[in-house]
């Protein structure tokens, strides 16, 4: 729709009279991107005029652009703006730039009404995201301000919502909204659901104090109240028995749910068969699908941004940043308090989970808390009810034995996902992802074909791989002896001697490749062999992501190793329980648990293990991020830097190995 400057468009001058176009980084960024260049003074020939919306400063630039004959673009923001409203400081993901109106504002077309006049609206892929789309921004309980909790109790059924907006917004304004229209509405929803409870849903802003609404405590009665906790607005239309709305966004995203709401203003969802509406709309004649509306107004009309790639985007990718960021937040809001963590992590802990607010620290789960609390898997005894953390599965550069921070970290309020003997979150997830939607499989097949053009595994550690004898290849991983998955997660087979030999007992004529697990490697961690003529080759300091296209099978206790094989079509055969066991993905010899019945594909399993499971954070930025961005930072070299102290540590560990019971302690 916008002139992209990476499409090698025309690029033009944007003059601009409003102080948000020059303060607004972000803002200026899109344009930047959008081909526009922001100028200050008086636009000549070919040159645009900039304003923001119907905002109040809007005036001054339609009145040079009247002077000077120059056309207009008008800028507002996306429909899914940002965690938080932009009054307390948050960057737009996404705008609205509109060379014939504004889409709130009936006085003259906007370039989306034109959109939804005459764009025909009717190609397959481009319906098929819309509607993939819809369920996203719903499963996600995404809006345009998105720091909700979808975890809040919703009334009981059977309500109708009033929803209120912000004082003298521009869109109210547009559709001829004051007092007397609001209070009109909230008559008539309660004269049309005679005996209906009616919830009035306040406007964020309004409960983040930035602006007033129209509806008051005077409004209330014995069938009248408010809501003003951030829940879902998808989990309120949930319940909803009918939605009424001068020109408020909630009223599309009640189309999205499934209603068809009572409009009183004129708002662009208006109009095209999908509401009840008060007003006429003699442009707008024809009846859309709630496909074609959302393929319009959210993924052909706006102009979307990836600020950890500093490039547009499709909806998709935002989708994806908002997934990362509403997770944290919908964690963090809170607080945490935790225990069981060492010293050397509480920083980086700190900055991934305390971005909302700071974590507190305790040695012992604190009997009461307004926090929820979180403690280290391996610290987890007599904390079973706190969220339990883990490294994820795409970690980092570098051993967290060698104290390297993780650019990855799991949370479970379940169990574990090492720990067979219960049942975890990435248990559930797993079964949940029998079954993928089309937009699902594409995007976790996207993100193995990410990986493995990145080569890259969970520490990226090691060098070459050495000559391989010809012959049928079993890599064997080994495993640290004392580590969580091989004590709660193997039975008779528990050593890394034992697997050999258990490996070369069934494989008499294969060629075994034994891989060193890299902390033993590196004198951190117990696990050495007994007998190393059990392998025909010992692959020392081998990166694992260039050993695995070398070999025909994989034979583990329960190492990451065997997940990072079903990534690369390797056959994986189990001796423990390792959470990719039990799918019918692999070869068990192990007791996997019987619960795991559910039959996903590789692409479920990815979906669950590395998408759904873990959170990451951004290196670069230092903010929430999705899956793929930690993986374009692994394969671009750049990680979480753990800083001078922490080497140093890191160092003296190595040398009193030993000893590590005392440091592994805290």
């Amino acid at each position: 729709m916008q002139p992209d400057a990476t499409a090698g468009t025309q690029r033009a001058r944007l003059y601009v009279y409003n102080g948000g176009f020059l303060t607004q980084r972000r803002v200026r960024r899109i344009l930047n991107l959008s081909g526009y260049d922001i100028r200050l003074g008086f636009p000549g020939e070919g040159d645009v005029v900039g304003v923001w919306g119907n905002s109040p400063t809007a005036h001054r630039g339609l009145k040079i652009a009247t002077q000077r004959d120059a056309p207009i673009l008008r800028v507002e923001d996306a429909f899914l703006r940002s965690l938080q409203p932009g009054r307390a400081g948050e960057p737009p993901l996404g705008l609205l730039l509109d060379r014939s109106g504004v889409h709130f504002d009936p006085a003259q077309p906007s370039d989306l009404e034109t959109l939804l006049v005459t764009h025909p609206l009717d190609d397959t892929a481009l319906l098929n995201r819309a509607r993939y789309g819809i369920e996203r921004v719903r499963e996600l309980h995404l809006s345009k301000y998105s720091a909700v909790d979808p975890t809040l109790p919703p009334p009981d059924p059977g309500y109708v919502l009033v929803v209120d907006q912000a004082h003298d917004d521009a869109s109210v304004v547009a559709s001829k909204g004051d007092y007397a229209r609001f209070r009109e509405m909230l008559v008539m929803a309660q004269e049309e659901n005679p005996g209906a409870r009616i919830l009035i849903k306040t406007h964020p802003e309004t409960v983040a104090g930035h602006r007033g609404g129209y509806f008051s405590d005077q409004d209330v009665s014995d069938r009248v109240s408010f809501i003003d906790t951030p829940i879902s607005p998808w989990t309120l239309l949930e319940g909803a028995t009918g939605v009424y709305t001068l020109s408020s966004q909630f009223g599309f995203e009640a189309i999205m749910a499934g209603h068809k709401p009572r409009v009183f203003g004129q708002p662009f969802y208006a109009g095209w068969g999908l509401t009840q509406d008060e007003e006429h709309f003699p442009r707008r004649q024809r009846n859309l699908t709630r496909a074609q509306l959302f393929a319009a107004a959210m993924i052909l009309y706006p102009t979307w941004y990836d600020p950890f790639r500093d490039q547009l985007c499709e909806l998709e990718t935002v989708l994806d940043t908002l997934e990362a960021q509403t997770r944290a937040w919908r964690q963090d809001h809170q607080g945490w308090t935790a225990s069981g963590m060492r010293l050397w992590k509480r920083k980086h802990l700190q900055q991934m989970f305390g971005r909302e607010k700071k974590i507190r620290f305790t040695f012992e789960p604190p009997e009461a808390s307004d926090r929820p609390h979180m403690v280290w898997a391996s610290h987890a005894r007599g904390a079973e009810d706190a969220t339990r953390i883990e490294d994820g599965f795409l970690r980092s550069r570098g051993l967290g034995a060698s104290l390297v921070p993780p650019l990855s970290l799991a949370t479970d309020d379940l169990g574990i996902y090492y720990d067979p003997t219960h049942p975890s979150r990435l248990e559930e997830l797993i079964a949940m992802r029998e079954t993928l939607r089309p937009d699902q499989e594409l995007r976790a097949e996207r993100l193995v074909a990410q990986i493995l053009a990145g080569q890259l595994s969970k520490y990226n550690t090691g060098g070459a791989v050495p000559e391989l004898p010809q012959g049928h290849r079993i890599l064997v991983p080994g495993q640290v002896h004392d580590d969580a998955s091989i004590l709660l997660g193997t039975t008779t087979v528990r050593t890394n001697t034992d697997l050999l030999r258990t490996t070369r007992e069934a494989n008499p004529n294969a060629i075994l490749i034994y891989k060193p697990h890299p902390d033993v490697e590196a004198g951190l961690r117990e696990g050495e062999i007994e007998d190393e003529s059990l392998a025909d080759v010992i692959a020392s300091n081998t990166d694992p992501a260039a050993l695995l296209p070398q070999v025909q099978e994989v034979w583990t206790m329960t190492s990451l190793l065997g997940f990072e094989a079903l990534l690369r079509g390797v056959r994986v055969t189990t001796l423990g329980a390792p959470f990719y066991a039990g799918w019918g993905l692999t070869q068990d010899l192990g007791t996997v648990p019987v619960r795991r019945g559910a039959r996903p594909s590789m692409l479920g399993l990815v979906h669950a293990a590395l998408i759904d499971y873990p959170r990451y954070m951004d290196p670069a930025s230092g903010q929430p991020c999705p899956v793929e961005v930690a993986v374009q930072r692994l394969a671009e070299g750049l990680e979480r830097q753990g800083g001078a102290r922490l080497r140093l540590l890191s160092k003296l560990q190595g040398a009193f190995a030993t000893h590590a019971h005392l440091w592994r302690r805290h």
